[in-house]
C-alpha cells in the first residue's frame, strides 16, 4: 500500500537538486526531497570551493617565495605550516557547506533523510517506505574514480573527498590524471612545497584541445611540478611509501591522488525497475535537452548524467529537470554559452566551441600575453589566448591560459551568447593597462582575417546609441 504520493520527488540535495527544488516551489509546494547524508554540495564539501581555498594559500606562499628568491624581501618567509594550512581550508570549507545544509534542514518535512531505490518507473522505496510521485529527478552526483586494485594503498590513496581532510602535507604525492582536478591540486600542493609528479596518458590537460594553448599550460605546469604523459600508472605499496610505475621509470611517492575523474552515483538506485536499457555507465537513454529517461516520468539532472560535471550546469540541470518535470509537453529551454574554467596559474578556460569542435574554414585569431603590459607587471604571463569564428566574423569559441582567464572567459561567453560579431566586439571600451587588451588584440587578429571592412576607425557611428556618452 502506498504510504505518499508527491507532486515531484528529487533524488540528491546537492546542487542540481536543490536547484530543482527551488525552480519546482514556484509553482508547487508539493515536493519530496530525499538524501541519506551528509548534507552539502559536491562543490561546497570536496570539490570547487575547498580546492581555490587551497589554491588561494598556496599562491600566497608561492607568491612570498618569489619576492624572497627575487631579492626584494630580505628572507624567506620561512617553514609552510601545512597543517595550518589545511585547517583554514577546511574551516572554509565547513563555512561554505553551511549554507545548503541549512537550506535542507529548514524544508521541514519536505526533505526526508532516506536511501531511495526504485520499484517501478514512478514508485520509490524508501527505507522501507513507498513513495510515489508524478514525476522522480535523480540528481545523485558522482564520486572520484578508482581502479580496484588501487584501494590496497589504504590511507596512501587520495581523492578530492579525502584530501582536504588530511592534517599534514604529504611530502611526496604522485598525481594521476591531468584533468582540472589534478592540475588544480597538484600545482597548489607544489607551490606548498610538496614533491609533485603528476602523469597523465596523453599530453592534453585540463580539458584544452588547442595545441598551441595546450603546450603553454603544460609547459607552466611543468614549472611547478614534474609533469609526466604518454604512460599507464601502476601504484604498489612499498617499505616506504608508494612506488608509482609508469613505462621503464618508477618514483616513490608518499600518497597518490586518484584525479581521473568522476562516475555517477547510481548503483543502489535499482535503474533496471525503469524498464529501459542502461549503458556502460548503468544510465538510460536520456534526451539530453529535456534530462528526460526515455518515455519514464524520470529525469537525470547534475554529475549523475555524465553530460558536463560543472556547478553552474548542475544548477541548470536542475531548473531544466523541474521545468520539464511540470511540464512535460513544453519546448525545450536553450542552453547557455558552454563555459569551463580551471584555476591554476596561469589560469585556463574553454569557451563555446572548443578547437576540436570548430567547423571546417574556421577563422583562429590569437594573443600573446607575453608582450601584455598588464601580465608582465603581474608576472603572470601565461600562454596564448586563441579566440574563433566562422567566415563572417560571428564568434565561436575560444581556449586560453593566460592570466586572469576566469574573467576573460565570462566576457567571451557574454560575446558569444549574444551573437556578438567580432567587429562589433571591437567597439566596446577597453582600458588600459588592462587584460582586456589581450582579447581585443586576438579579436583584431580575427578581424584582419575577415574580407575587407569599412575603413574606419573602432569606434562607434554617431547615432551607434540613444545617449552614447551617458552623465556628460
Amino acid at each position: 500500500m502506498m504510504k505518499r504520493h508527491v507532486r515531484i520527488a528529487i533524488i540528491g540535495a546537492g546542487s542540481a537538486g536543490l536547484s530543482a527544488f527551488k525552480e519546482a516551489s514556484r509553482v508547487t509546494d508539493d515536493i519530496l526531497l530525499v538524501d541519506p547524508g551528509p548534507l552539502g554540495t559536491t562543490c561546497a564539501r570536496v570539490g570547487c570551493m575547498p580546492s581555490k581555498a587551497l589554491l588561494k594559500l598556496a599562491r600566497d606562499v608561492h607568491g612570498a617565495n618569489r619576492l624572497a628568491g627575487d631579492g626584494f624581501v630580505e628572507r624567506a618567509p620561512g617553514q609552510v605550516n601545512g597543517a595550518a594550512i589545511l585547517e583554514q581550508v577546511r574551516t572554509l570549507r565547513d563555512r561554505f557547506a553551511s549554507g545548503p545544509i541549512g537550506t535542507v534542514e529548514n524544508m521541514g518535512e519536505r526533505y526526508i533523510k532516506a536511501k531511495a531505490r526504485f520499484l517501478a518507473p514512478d514508485t520509490l522505496d524508501l527505507d522501507g517506505e513507498q513513495l510515489s510521485a508524478d514525476a522522480i529527478i535523480v540528481a545523485t552526483g558522482s564520486r572520484p574514480v578508482v581502479p580496484g586494485p588501487w584501494k590496497a594503498l589504504g590511507p596512501r590513496l587520495l581523492t578530492s573527498d579525502t584530501i582536504f581532510d588530511l592534517k599534514a602535507l604529504p611530502g611526496r604525492l604522485a598525481v594521476v590524471g591531468l584533468g582540472a582536478i589534478g592540475t588544480e591540486l597538484g600545482q597548489a600542493l607544489a607551490m606548498l612545497g610538496v614533491e609533485v609528479h603528476a602523469f597523465g596518458l596523453d599530453q592534453q590537460v585540463a580539458g584544452l584541445t588547442d595545441p598551441k594553448v595546450n603546450a603553454a599550460a603544460l609547459k607552466a605546469l611543468g614549472g611547478h611540478m614534474h609533469v609526466h604523459t604518454g604512460h599507464a600508472v601502476e601504484p604498489e605499496l612499498s617499505d616506504d611509501g608508494v612506488l608509482v610505475r609508469f613505462g621503464d621509470e618508477r618514483v616513490t611517492v608518499d600518497a597518490v591522488l586518484a584525479a581521473m575523474g568522476r562516475s555517477p552515483v547510481l548503483a543502489d538506485l535499482n535503474l533496471d525497475a525503469l524498464g529501459l536499457e542502461l549503458d556502460h555507465l548503468g544510465l538510460p537513454p536520456l534526451d539530453p535537452l529535456r534530462l528526460r529517461a526515455g518515455d519514464t516520468p524520470v529525469y537525470f539532472a547534475g554529475d549523475v548524467n555524465g553530460l558536463v560535471p560543472l556547478l553552474h550546469e548542475a544548477a541548470d540541470e536542475g531548473r531544466i529537470a523541474a521545468y520539464h518535470a511540470l511540464n512535460p509537453d513544453a519546448e525545450c529551454l536553450t542552453r547557455r554559452t558552454p563555459l569551463a574554467i580551471v584555476f591554476t596559474e596561469p589560469e585556463i578556460a574553454r569557451i563555446g566551441l572548443s578547437f576540436s569542435e570548430l567547423p571546417h574554414g574556421a577563422l583562429i585569431g590569437g594573443s600573446d600575453f607575453g608582450k601584455l603590459g598588464r601580465a608582465i607587471i603581474m608576472n603572470n604571463l601565461g600562454g596564448p589566448l586563441r579566440v574563433y569564428a566562422d567566415r563572417d566574423g560571428r564568434l565561436l569559441g575560444g581556449e586560453m591560459a593566460v592570466a586572469g582567464a576566469e574573467h576573460l572567459g565570462h566576457q567571451l561567453a557574454w560575446l558569444i551568447q549574444q551573437g556578438v560579431a567580432v567587429t562589433d566586439a571591437l567597439l566596446l571600451p577597453y582600458y588600459h593597462p588592462v587584460l582586456e587588451e589581450g582579447l581585443r588584440s586576438a579579436l583584431q587578429d580575427l578581424r584582419r582575417q575577415l574580407p575587407e571592412q569599412a575603413r574606419r576607425p573602432d569606434l562607434p557611428l554617431c547615432g551607434y546609441s540613444d545617449d552614447p556618452l551617458p552623465g556628460i
